[in-house]
């Protein structure tokens, strides 16, 4: 296990988060994956294929995607290895390995939300949301805002936090770099529209197992921090999981909205529209649907705490493996 490396990460992130110049001077490592799958689609997903090989295309897409973060990642450790003397190696490696882990902004721009809605209103909370859901948000009321902000924070507290650390901490770089891959090649293409059906199969169905083992400590890390806050229930986050996570429409993300949803004392999830479209869904736990943004700045409270459990238990780990710097 890489638990050093992970913490590094962890902290490096919480403190600086990704710096703008940086940004504005290379980009971000998933930017560049996902010009590499832009290209992939562009060349391989054309309407002369047969619905069978566009959904061969997408898994050698999903390959040669995979391949290449694999050989760059890979090539960044040995490189350091090479070049700087231990630890300073693991240092390195692990403020480039923070680039794919996203505590600051998530929190960021769901705080984002809850400062609209309290400061400029409903259609300024509309444009907030929009930034962080794939849903339409011109009709929303402030209730149902809010909840796509604290829906928004769950889901992607396991997408964007605990799976890349987990497959950080698993396997180093290589698998931080990789399960990003997977995961921003199912936000492009693993949607179910004509175009994506066949092409983007193999990375939803990917991005759905290697989210699996985040999900369930996502989940557990939420309801781990409700009962560390006051005025929050941790009782309720587990059996908001246990009823409610099952039903969601997705195998991993019903597990932190329900731990979040009995956590908070609301209602989650429940029918959305996508594209015009309304998607029916379970509720996730049993409290009140009429969410605000008090009830989004409740969700980051829980957020905090667990990021740090999240940290503090890979530091013990650190420690009881014998394996600090």
């Amino acid at each position: 296990m890489y638990a050093p490396l992970t913490l590094i990460a962890l902290l490096f992130e919480a403190a600086c988060g990704y710096p703008q110049w940086l940004y504005r001077a290379l980009g971000h490592p998933v930017s560049w994956i996902g010009r590499l799958i832009t290209w992939c689609e562009s060349v391989w997903n054309g309407t002369q294929y047969s619905f069978e090989q566009r959904r061969f295309n997408g898994l050698m897409a999903l390959v040669v995607c995979l391949s290449a973060t694999l050989i760059a990642s890979l090539a960044c450790v040995l490189i350091a290895d090479r070049l700087l003397p231990h630890p300073l190696n693991v240092v390195i490696v692990g403020i480039v390995a923070s680039a794919f882990i996203a505590q600051r902004s998530l929190y960021q721009h769901v705080e984002a939300v809850a400062d609209a809605l309290e400061s400029e209103g409903i259609e300024s909370g509309r444009r907030a949301v929009a930034m962080i859901v794939g849903r339409d948000t011109t009709s929303l009321d402030e209730h149902a805002v809010s909840r796509a902000a604290i829906e928004s924070l769950s889901e992607n507290f396991s997408d964007g936090i605990v799976a890349p650390t987990f497959w950080l901490l698993i396997a180093g770089l290589p698998g931080v770099a990789a399960y990003k891959t997977i995961n921003t090649a199912d936000s492009m293409i693993g949607h179910k529209s004509d175009r994506y059906l066949a092409f983007g199969w193999a990375a939803a169905r990917l991005d759905d197992i290697v989210n699996l083992p985040a999900s369930r400590l996502s989940g557990l890390l939420i309801a781990a921090a409700a009962f560390l806050l006051p005025q929050m229930n941790g009782r309720d986050a587990l059996q908001a999981i246990a009823r409610d996570a099952g039903q969601h429409r997705s195998p991993n993300a019903g597990w932190p909205e329900a731990a979040m949803a009995g956590a908070l004392g609301l209602k989650l999830a429940g029918p959305r529209i996508y594209d015009g479209l309304t998607v029916p869904d379970h509720w996730m736990g049993q409290g009140r649907a009429e969410a605000n943004a008090v009830d989004i700045r409740r969700a980051l409270q829980v957020y905090r705490i667990a990021c740090v459990i999240q940290a503090v238990a890979i530091a013990v780990l650190a420690i009881a493996m014998n394996v600090w710097i």
